[in-house]
């Protein structure tokens, strides 16, 4: 068999770890910590299939050495050699799909599975057209999510008073959501005349995309010493009740200083939940950045690490078109705009998968 020495290395520890677990949530002591049980039985989870591709390999390494050691005798039986290299001929796709599925179940992340994110939207540098670039990037991935028919929840808009957005901060829910956008965060280029432009000038302007994994309260526990929670009058446009009762909730985390700040909506119980929703995520993807770091010195080159200061991506409105520095390949920017993004998402994927096979060692 010509698998990978690394590749089967690194299947025999994950199966190694499978049968460990299962030994250890079948004691007692173990099965009833209602602690520690739920996350070994998760682990457990996630390492079954690569137990099952583990006893794949066996199978098919047993039977290649069997017919191997057939027709490497002096004096094969005809019919059984014959039958051995028949064998040995099948083998060779049966191992090849085998160990694209090892690859696979090898490089999958527990996060890829997530199916909440939410998205963070700030208008950066250029003034009131960065803001209008910015609403312009909600409008790109509204329309795409709408085409996967994801569900779209708005957690906190800052308006700009031509009708851009300062920051739009929104959850989304979907299959894939969070290995189809995770590549989206970093500094997103515009070129092209403003609106607001009279004399017909090309300007560059610029916002800012960041996407979090929504992190559940099991997740990540956030003590209630470590928080606190400010109301107030909420500002911009928004109705009467906007100047007039202390809706807004700012939520700081005073170990790490992130700050999570919601006044969209009249609620004030329903601004702390989804500010809380927002700083759980933070808190968590701040936590997870030396982890980031490290994984993105080996694949950095290529697709990026989300590093919000990055430019991955300059949407240019006179020549049609919008590039993808880290891919360089350039995509229709009509097709962008509408909202048809796969193309672009799955050759973030792709790279991506090449960079992880190339990293299993």
């Amino acid at each position: 068999m010509s698998f990978a020495l690394s590749l089967v290395a690194k299947l025999e520890r994950e199966a190694a770890r499978f049968a460990e677990l299962t030994e250890l949530i079948s004691l007692p002591e173990v099965a009833t910590d209602g602690k520690r049980l739920p996350g070994l039985l998760q682990e457990r989870g996630r390492l079954e299939p690569l137990s099952e591709l583990k006893r794949r390999y066996d199978a098919l390494r047993a039977r290649r050495t069997e017919a191997e050691a057939i027709l490497a005798e002096s004096k094969p039986d005809p019919e059984l050699a014959a039958l051995a290299r028949e064998d040995l001929a099948a083998l060779g796709p049966d191992e090849a799909e085998l160990e694209r599925a090892i690859q696979n179940a090898l490089i999958q992340e527990p996060e890829d599975a997530r199916r909440k994110v939410i998205v963070e939207i700030r208008a950066g540098v250029g003034g009131d057209e960065a803001a209008l670039f910015a609403r312009d990037l909600y409008g790109i991935y509204r329309r795409y999510f709408d085409t996967r028919r994801w569900k779209v929840e708005d957690l906190d808009v800052s308006p700009s008073d031509l009708g851009g957005f300062k920051e739009v901060i929104f959850a989304v829910e979907g299959e894939c959501a969070w290995s189809k956008l995770r590549f989206e965060s970093g500094g997103h280029r515009v070129q092209r005349v403003p609106a607001t432009e009279a004399q017909g000038r090309i300007h560059t302007s610029a916002a800012t995309v960041a996407v979090l994994p929504e992190v559940e309260e099991v997740e990540i526990a956030l003590r209630p010493d470590d928080l606190r929670i400010e109301t107030m009058r909420a500002g911009g446009a928004g109705g009467q009740h906007v100047n007039k009762t202390e809706s807004a909730v700012r939520i700081t985390h005073l170990p790490t200083g992130l700050v999570a700040i919601c006044q969209d909506d009249r609620s004030q119980i329903r601004n702390r939940a989804s500010a809380m929703r927002m700083l759980r995520s933070r808190v968590w993807d701040k936590e997870q950045e030396k982890r980031a770091a490290e994984r993105a010195a080996h694949r950095k080159s290529q697709v990026g690490a989300g590093d919000r200061s990055e430019r991955i991506r300059t949407y240019n409105w006179p020549q049609n078109r919008v590039t993808d520095h880290r891919l360089e390949q350039n995509f229709s920017l009509e097709q962008v705009l509408g909202g048809k993004l796969d193309a672009l998402l799955d050759g973030l994927e792709a790279r991506d998968r090449e960079e992880r096979i190339k990293n299993l060692a």
